[in-house]
C-alpha cells in the first residue's frame, strides 16, 4: 500500500514513458478522460498529473488539441519590437513572419465603459464608452502573448475603423488604422515590468499559474494633440520573448 497521491503516481508513470523514449517530442499524450479511464481516477486527478509535467517542461498543453510531449531543445526566443513599418498589416504577424514563425490569433471585441484605471490612461471620464478588444496570439499554434486593448469611441466611434479586427481596415494595426482618420501616432509609450501570471492568464497561455511574464502597459498618442487614442495591457511569456527597443540603422544604399 502506498501513500503517494494518485496524481503523483500518474505523473511518475507518464514521466517515465517520456524519459525512456516510449513517447517522443511532439507526440500526443492520452487525453484527460483517457487517463481517467486508464487509472480509474477522476479527470481532476489526471489534470493535476499533467500540471506537474507541464511545470517540469516535459509536457505542453495546446488548447483544443490536447497534451503533447515537449521538446527538450531550448525554445527559440521571439523578439518583440515596438513598431513595424507602415503598410505591413498586423505588427505581431509581421514581427513573427520575419522570424519564420506562423502567427495566428483569437480576438473578441465589444463596447464597454471605461473604469477608473482605463479612463485615467485614456484621459477620458470614468464611464465613457470604449471599444475593448481581447487577443490571444499564437506562434506556430502555441499561445505566447495576451493583449487587452481599449480605444475611446469619441475617437473612432463614427468611423470605419471602430472595430480593430473587423471592417475594411480590420487587422492592419493601430498606426495604420489611425492614419485612416488622419491621426499619426508615432511610437507608443511603454512601461515594462515582470511578474507572475495569474491563474486566468496561465489558462489562456496553457501554462502553469505563477510562470514569469513580461507585462507591458502601452499607450498610443495622437502626435498632433498629445491625446491618448489607445491603451493596452500586453502579456508576454518570459520563457519565449525578449523585448528589443530601437532599430539599427540600415547601411546607406541598402
Amino acid at each position: 500500500m502506498t501513500d503517494t497521491p494518485p496524481y503523483l503516481r500518474i505523473a511518475d508513470e507518464l514521466r517515465a514513458r517520456i524519459v525512456d523514449g516510449g513517447v517522443v517530442a511532439g507526440e500526443r499524450l492520452p487525453s484527460i478522460s483517457e487517463l481517467a479511464d486508464e487509472y480509474g481516477y477522476s479527470g481532476g486527478v489526471a489534470q493535476r498529473a499533467y500540471g506537474i509535467l507541464i511545470e517540469e517542461n516535459l509536457v505542453v498543453a495546446k488548447p483544443g488539441a490536447g497534451y503533447f510531449v515537449q521538446s527538450q531543445e531550448p525554445p527559440t526566443f521571439l523578439v518583440r519590437h515596438q513598431r513595424v513599418g507602415p503598410g505591413r498589416g498586423s505588427p505581431i504577424r509581421a514581427m513573427l513572419a520575419e522570424q519564420g514563425v506562423e502567427a495566428t490569433r483569437r480576438t473578441e471585441s465589444s463596447t464597454a465603459r471605461a473604469d477608473a484605471a482605463i479612463a485615467a490612461r485614456l484621459g477620458i471620464a470614468v464611464g465613457e464608452p470604449v471599444v475593448h478588444t481581447g487577443y490571444v496570439h499564437l506562434a506556430d499554434g502555441v499561445p505566447v502573448q495576451l493583449t487587452e486593448s481599449w480605444e475611446p469611441m469619441s475617437v473612432t466611434g463614427n468611423s470605419l475603423i471602430v472595430l480593430p479586427e473587423a471592417g475594411p481596415h480590420g487587422g492592419i494595426g493601430i498606426a495604420d488604422r489611425m492614419a485612416v482618420i488622419g491621426i499619426e501616432v508615432g511610437l507608443p509609450v511603454e512601461r515594462v515590468s515582470a511578474r507572475q501570471a495569474t491563474r486566468q492568464e496561465a489558462q489562456k497561455l496553457a501554462v502553469q499559474p505563477g510562470v514569469v511574464v513580461l507585462a507591458v502597459e502601452r499607450t498610443h498618442y495622437d502626435q498632433a494633440t498629445g491625446r491618448p487614442v489607445e491603451t493596452a495591457d500586453i502579456l508576454l511569456l518570459g520563457s519565449r520573448w525578449v523585448v528589443e527597443y530601437g532599430r539599427r540603422p540600415e547601411p546607406a544604399g541598402s
